[in-house]
């Protein structure tokens, strides 16, 4: 599964720079990528992929409208079917998660200030 992902997905996994400097894109959505990339290469419907993860088919299908956050249960399952590791799906999750929180308190978290440097 790792080889069928488009550049895009993997920036996202691998980027590491401060939000701030990010682009104005949200990060991609674990569900985003399961419906667009991942369910097509794998010749899957969303209610064969809630069977073979074991939980329902409303669940799947709420994660692929990205109306539901992937847990580490969930993780697991994932990780499991597709052959990748619980901490890829997770953290494209929390890229998503660090985002939506960086645009909905951007004003407050400019507001804070850092602890002066202290000389030792």
């Amino acid at each position: 599964m790792r080889g069928t992902m488009t550049s895009r997905y993997a920036e996202d996994y691998h980027e590491q720079r401060p939000m701030q400097t990010k682009t104005k894109r949200r990060p991609t959505h674990p569900g985003e990528l399961l419906r667009e990339e991942t369910l097509p290469a794998a010749g899957l419907t969303p209610s064969e992929l809630a069977t073979r993860l074991g939980v329902s088919p409303r669940g799947i299908n709420v994660l692929l409208r990205e109306r539901r956050s992937v847990n580490p249960d969930l993780a697991h399952r994932l990780a499991r079917v597709f052959k990748t590791t619980p901490e890829f799906w997770l953290r494209l999750q929390e890229a998503v998660d660090i985002w939506d929180a960086w645009q909905a308190n951007r004003q407050e978290y400019d507001r804070l200030k850092p602890l002066s440097e202290r000389a030792a």
